[in-house]
């Protein structure tokens, strides 16, 4: 046996395993290459970033050292920048970020077109060099699926196991963007794949670890939250706590509501203008008010470091709010996590002015700042456990799991019983026709591969000659199905015809087949099949001049449906 003959035959033996939906040695170290690979487009993506600033700014994100007129032209400068580049390479490969992400994992199994990440990593760069209020998480999910994607079509494995690489792909993107391993298996769980499975939560959470450490290497293991000190609230805050999660919650609405109102109101205008004003109001912002530029971290510095200045703050928090509010919403490419989390820390910050009164012998604006982040992050997403994650990580503090909860709930359930507010992800998907909803029939169905349940006990034979076919079922074990195939008719399934009176004599009954490809899943077979409730597909090798390898019938699914639904 030559070399690639076994090379050949791994990898069929490989795309076997990872075909089912059970945990795998296999499917984790895949994982773990998905996560590698991940994490080496974000390390390049935020050299990138971290190089371009270097040329106009000494310290990373904080503009403020630019003159008025520099802060004015820059990000007017990047949006023709990220226009242009938009409009060579194809308007239609500008969908990006986590919607539309999740829209591909649910929709396309997380194929993801390598151009609308090649417009990820070129405009989501630009925009973070030149000071728009986006964060870098949306092109390092993006990024991070699309490198999942590669490697699942490169070895051409099945479509069930590329979801779940993709999904590894994202958990590494968003634990190399904070250092949160943990809070990133949690949100690809609790957002993207919105579903929680033992064969699909091992992977991930490799990916993610390995997404963490590679990063480290390079950036170090610090959180750039380090900054901020926690100390223990005393229980007599807790009251306080609701009423701010109360207005977080109310808050998150109203940054949902009208990031929607704004892509709404510029539907209608052409991409081109509608970034150069993003541009624009950018620069404008930026002149009166530099601390609002960038991902949050200049203001997330002043927030924690002067929390007294309560001026200053609130003039920085409505001019941040508008900031991200029209970058995002007239199409800039980024993140939208990032500015939450600067803007809940804002808020968590004014809000320690008014705790301040109820225990003035403890610096605790960290700690407001923290649960501020964590109470918006909660109510805007619609993850609160995401939030909680992400939270305990950054500040590595336990005693900051009871007051980011009580603020976590409150501002959550204000956000969505109170105001009926809805993820901001689905919200956009809902309003740009991407569907990312599956019947719970189909979703069950597809995470098995065709290739896990497919029979490979057929005859094939090709010829329409009756005669022929009539000594071939006759030859044929009465279990074995008979495929013919001839060039008008191609693939069908013959059998007797049983249906007949005494008096008719006996004839051969054809069967249509459709065919899938190996990669394939039941769900697949499932919408070809599910109109007539009866027939079969075959499965065919891509690979192998389409040769077949097996067939389905539409009995195999519903067993599957009825007995084993329970088990995926």
């Amino acid at each position: 046996m030559t070399f690639s003959q076994k090379v050949t035959d791994n990898l069929a033996a490989l795309r076997r395993v990872v075909a089912r939906p059970k945990s795998s040695i296999q499917l984790a170290l895949l994982g773990v290459l998905a996560g590698l690979v991940a994490a080496m487009l974000i390390i390049m993506f935020r050299l990138v970033v971290l190089i371009g600033q270097s040329g106009f700014v000494s310290e990373y994100d904080n503009f403020t050292q630019l003159p008025e007129t520099e802060r004015l032209i820059l990000p007017i400068l990047a949006a023709v920048f990220i226009a242009t580049f938009a409009y060579l390479t194809g308007f239609k490969h500008y969908r990006l970020g986590i919607p539309y992400v999740i829209h591909r994992i649910k929709q396309n199994y997380g194929q993801m077109p390598i151009w609308n990440a090649v417009n990820q990593f070129v405009g989501g760069a630009i925009a973070l060099i030149s000071g728009f209020s986006v964060g870098r998480e949306g092109p390092s999910v993006h990024m991070g699926a699309a490198g999942a994607s590669v490697i699942a079509s490169y070895l051409h494995l099945p479509f069930n196991a590329m979801r779940t690489l993709t999904g590894c792909g994202v958990a590494a993107g968003i634990s190399a963007s904070f250092n949160t391993p943990l809070a990133a298996v949690i949100f690809v769980m609790e957002v993207v794949l919105r579903e929680y499975k033992v064969h699909i939560f091992v992977p991930v959470i490799l990916a993610s670890v390995t997404g963490a450490i590679t990063t480290q290497f390079v950036f170090g293991s610090d959180s750039e939250l380090a900054l901020i000190q926690v100390v223990s609230i005393p229980p007599w805050h807790y009251p306080y706590l609701v009423v701010c999660g109360i207005v977080l919650g109310a808050v998150a609405y109203g940054f949902n509501k009208n990031l929607m109102l704004i892509i709404r109101t510029f539907k209608s205008v052409n991409m081109f203008p509608r970034l150069i004003l993003a541009g624009i109001i950018t620069g404008a912002i930026g002149y009166l008010v530099p601390q609002a530029m960038g991902s949050g971290m200049s203001a997330i510095d002043i927030a924690v470091s002067s929390p007294e200045q309560v001026q200053l703050l609130t003039t920085i928090l409505i001019a941040k709010l508008l900031a991200t509010l029209f970058a995002l919403g007239l199409g800039i490419p980024g993140g939208i996590i990032g500015p939450v989390i600067g803007l809940g820390v804002i808020l968590g910050s004014l809000m320690s002015y008014f705790a301040a009164f109820i225990s003035p012998e403890v610096n605790i604006t960290g700690t407001y700042a923290v649960l501020g982040m964590a109470g918006l992050l909660a109510a805007t997403l619609n993850a609160p456990l995401a939030a909680l994650m992400t939270v305990m990580e950054l500040t590595a503090s336990h005693s900051i799991i009871v007051p980011a909860m009580l603020v976590i709930v409150s501002a959550y359930l204000t956000a969505l019983q109170g105001f009926g507010n809805r993820s901001i992800f689905l919200q956009q998907l809902d309003f740009q026709g991407l569907k990312y909803q599956v019947s719970p029939a189909v979703e069950a169905l597809q995470k098995v591969g065709v290739i896990e349940e497919m029979s490979d006990k057929f005859n094939l034979l090709y010829s329409d000659d009756k005669s022929l076919i009539a000594e071939s079922l006759d030859a044929a074990d009465a279990q074995t199905p008979l495929i013919v195939f001839d060039d008008e008719n191609g693939y069908r399934l013959a059998e007797y015809d049983l249906n007949l009176t005494a008096e008719e004599s006996v004839s051969i009954r054809y069967v249509e087949m459709q065919g899938v490809t190996s990669q394939a899943t039941l769900g697949d077979a499932f919408e070809i099949l599910r109109d007539n409730r009866s027939g079969v597909i075959y499965v065919y090798d891509q690979l192998k001049d389409n040769d077949i390898l097996g067939i389905i019938r539409w009995d195999d699914i519903r067993q599957i449906l009825m007995i084993r639904n329970a088990l995926l």
